[in-house]
């Protein structure tokens, strides 16, 4: 009879999901001018994506030129005394207010993407007026991926941060990927008496896609 280690191993089921999921659109029902992705296009951080109409941004861009050379013809009178400092205080203010309103439309008015990724979704057409009811496009992080398990309770404390997973999937039938628990969710459900997990696989290759069954 001899002492040894015996291996631990439990078997769960999840889907692919990307690492980070964004939708890109603007904050209020405007027309969209040109769509400058596709489905399936991988965009960088900071790329210009969708552009919308400029009239609005025109607009007020010219009210800030406006206001702008006015503070500044303010400014002049006020250091020789032709101009009080409350009259160069509310020009300030009426000035910071339409700068604000020009940043707010810019943003609107040319997309970017917040990240790297891929874009797995457009629902729009150039020309088309955004209503708010879905997102022009849908970007996602597909480098890395993760999974989200749900465990028994009576794991909790056996679970790690950093643990080594296999993972499987049914579309790569004889090829295992390599996983690590990164995220351990701190409470337990009380109906179902688990407590979810979060499995980061590197994707370096893009053979794991966000709906693959794991």
């Amino acid at each position: 009879v001899v002492s040894q280690p015996v291996k631990q191993t439990y078997n769960f089921t999840a889907t692919v999901e990307s690492s980070i999921k964004n939708s890109i659109a603007p904050s209020t029902p405007i027309r969209i001018r040109e769509i400058k992705v596709e489905v399936g296009d991988y965009v960088s951080k900071g790329q210009k994506l969708v552009q919308t109409d400029l009239v609005n941004l025109s607009k007020a861009q010219t009210e800030v030129n406006d206001l702008q050379r006015e503070f500044d013809r303010l400014d002049e009178l006020f250091k020789v005394g032709g101009a009080s400092k409350q009259q160069l205080d509310q020009l300030k203010t009426k000035l910071d207010v339409a700068k604000t309103s020009l940043n707010n439309l810019s943003e609107n008015t040319f997309l970017v993407s917040p990240i790297s990724g891929v874009v797995t979704s457009r629902n729009y057409d150039n020309g088309d007026l955004y209503n708010a009811q879905k997102a022009i496009l849908t970007i996602e992080q597909l480098n890395p991926v993760k999974l989200v398990i749900n465990v028994s309770e009576k794991f909790f404390a056996k679970v790690k941060l950093g643990m080594n997973v296999d993972v499987k999937l049914d579309v790569y039938e004889n090829e295992t990927f390599k996983g690590k628990v990164s995220l351990i969710y701190p409470t337990i459900d009380q109906s179902t008496h688990t407590f979810p997990v979060e499995i980061t696989v590197n994707n370096g290759n893009m053979k794991v896609r966000p709906g693959m069954f794991a």
